[in-house]
């Protein structure tokens, strides 16, 4: 297969690809596997867990992966340009537009709409947690310290989240010595 016949391939891909990274594992199984029988299924799973193990965009690390395995390193980097090239380009296209429609009050107030709904769903996705959560006194406890945490020492969240991990880490362990794993 070709350089170029591979970065079409992809493109394609990329152009069709909504819904994000996990859409793509049925996509390319069906390009790859069954249609051109160029990988096997088991690969693609292995390339697809891979790619979730690694930083970046799922999309474009599992690009890497077929393309390395297909044409070696320029393959690689011709998938992923490949997988990138529309939605880069659409990217482009929408900030050019979204622009020039800043300062439009049609826009302005879709924005704000779309903000107060977002704010919405965060609070039925807390509402939701916190029914399904197993309350108890260091729940409540840990719910409060991190809190405060937050709004009166402002820890980063990311600082606040490892605090209360080794914390909740802590906890299980000392609840299973005194329990005895019983509950």
């Amino acid at each position: 297969m070709s350089l170029f016949k591979l970065f079409l391939i992809f493109v394609k891909i990329g152009a069709i690809l909504l819904g994000g990274g996990y859409v793509i594992l049925p996509i390319m199984t069906s390009e790859f596997v069954e249609k051109k029988n160029l990988i096997t299924h088991d690969d693609m799973i292995d390339y697809f867990a891979l790619s979730q193990s690694l930083p970046g965009i799922i999309a474009a690390n599992i690009s890497m992966f077929i393309g390395y395995k297909l044409r070696g390193k320029w393959g690689a980097i011709t998938a992923m340009i490949g997988i990138t090239f529309v939605p880069f380009w659409c990217i482009v296209l929408l900030a050019s537009v979204l622009g020039s429609l800043v300062n439009n009050s049609y826009v302005q107030g879709a924005l704000w709409g779309v903000g107060v709904a977002v704010i919405a769903l965060i609070m039925l996705t807390v509402r939701e947690m916190w029914q399904k959560s197993n309350k108890n006194m260091y729940f409540y406890t840990i719910f409060v310290l991190t809190l405060g945490t937050l709004l009166i020492f402002k820890l980063s969240p990311i600082q606040t989240i490892l605090l209360f991990t080794l914390l909740g880490v802590g906890y299980k362990r000392l609840d299973e010595g005194v329990n005895g794993g019983r509950r």
